[in-house]
């Protein structure tokens, strides 16, 4: 039976709507398809549960919302903004020529293109989405009754319709009460906005809210603008305080006599896998002399050829050439820009450079020679090997015949 008496309208108040309830999910449902039908449009009612109930948009009517053209303008908006920022700071406001690269690439842009994209859809996604809701809404006339206040996240299903007068009023009341109301009430709002405002508790807590956001902030410009002779505040000092001996410092511990905090190594020592006996092998020395053998821990293999060629093609190419004749891409654009302190690289195919020992070869790689610099902290032990190997392989190109390549493949050389 439908709780639906007449109200008195209470002083200073003006006539907001109706209310109606429903006892279970498909009665609420089926009000909702009745309102529907009746041609009420959405920013006119609406209906409450206390969790998300399946279908009830179809019941209602509503259409698909405008959100995703907004998160697809947005985002579109800002992948154009995060390109053109790049093309404007790299392009024209600040080109720097990197290893002859183009100033912009579309390539090498799209991580901040994708990064800014999907940062303003976010946005435009959660903000929308507030925006379309009409949110946040801390107030509303529903909330004056007890039925919807007591009920609505409980157990109570509702639905609101606006009214401007005591006609439409009468006809919701009814459309209501067709679709299986159990309880129809009228809901009246303050005609005083004053009347509606915000709990003295909740203002200050705003107030408070935002002071605080604020503060940090603040600081944070404070420090930037300003000096101060004392350190700054540690709440948990970590490890920026902690004992340590620093490099030419001074270190009073009982323990050094001499006060230094930079320790010299302690006489007869190695540290532990760089004892380094064989000479042979780290040092290409052999009998005293250099050695003209690869040592026992390199095999002469196809393998052992393949890293070395590996090798020799990322720190050696770049000067001396793929073939080693001394006409690498470094040497080629020295020489175009003239540098009168450029030294041109030695050919391999010299033959002084052949006739090197393989340690001696070696040692220049560990070590360097004249203006090449050394590549014993770049290369292993053994890949400098395997390029002494290789740079065998390429000056033994260079004066070989038809009798060095093997029968069953010289067919295909004729």
């Amino acid at each position: 039976m439908s709780d639906n008496k007449q109200e008195l309208r209470p002083a200073n108040q003006r006539l907001y709507g109706v209310l109606g309830e429903y006892s279970s999910v498909d009665a609420l449902k089926e009000g909702c398809a009745t309102v529907r039908d009746a041609g009420y449009g959405d920013d006119e009612w609406d209906s409450y549960s206390p969790f998300p109930i399946h279908g009830i948009e179809k019941s209602m009517g509503i259409t698909m919302t405008r959100l995703p053209l907004l998160v697809f303008a947005v985002g579109f908006t800002g992948g154009c903004l995060g390109l053109l920022l790049q093309y404007w700071t790299n392009a024209v406001d600040y080109a720097w020529i990197v290893s002859g690269k183009p100033f912009f690439s579309l390539p090498a842009n799209i991580p901040i293109t994708f990064e800014t994209t999907i940062l303003l859809s976010a946005f435009a996604t959660f903000f929308g989405m507030w925006a379309f809701n009409k949110l946040p809404q801390v107030w509303h006339p529903l909330f004056k009754k007890d039925r919807f206040s007591d009920k609505v996240t409980q157990d109570g299903f509702f639905i609101s319709i606006e009214t401007a007068d005591e006609a439409a009023e009468a006809k919701a009341k009814g459309l209501l009460e067709q679709g299986g109301a159990t309880a129809i009430e009228t809901v009246y709002v303050a005609d005083d906005p004053a009347a509606r405002k915000l709990p003295r508790l909740v203002v200050a807590f705003m107030i408070l809210s935002a002071t605080a956001a604020i503060l940090p902030f603040a600081y944070a410009v404070k420090a930037r603008h300003t000096k101060s002779d004392q350190p700054h505040w540690h709440i948990f000092a970590d490890m920026d305080f902690q004992f340590k001996a620093k490099a030419q410092t001074k270190v009073e511990l009982d323990e050094f006599a001499d006060d230094r905090g930079t320790r010299a190594h302690v006489d007869g020592t190695v540290a532990r896998g760089e004892l380094r006996a064989d000479d042979h092998f780290f040092r290409g020395i052999a009998g005293g002399a250099w050695a003209t053998e690869l040592p026992r821990q390199v095999e002469a293999s196809d393998e052992t050829l393949a890293r070395g060629r590996q090798k020799f093609d990322t720190y050696c190419a770049p000067c001396h050439g793929a073939s080693g004749f001394g006409n690498g891409l470094v040497n080629l654009r020295a020489e175009q820009l003239g540098s009168p302190k450029w030294v041109t690289p030695s050919s391999l195919h010299q033959e002084y450079v052949v006739k090197l020992p393989h340690g001696q070869l070696f040692n220049t790689i560990t070590n360097g020679v004249r203006s090449m610099r050394g590549y014993a902290s770049q290369i292993e032990v053994a890949d400098r090997w395997a390029i002494v190997l290789y740079v065998r392989a390429l000056q033994r190109s260079q004066k070989t015949n038809i009798d060095d390549v093997p029968p069953d493949a010289r067919n295909q050389l004729r």
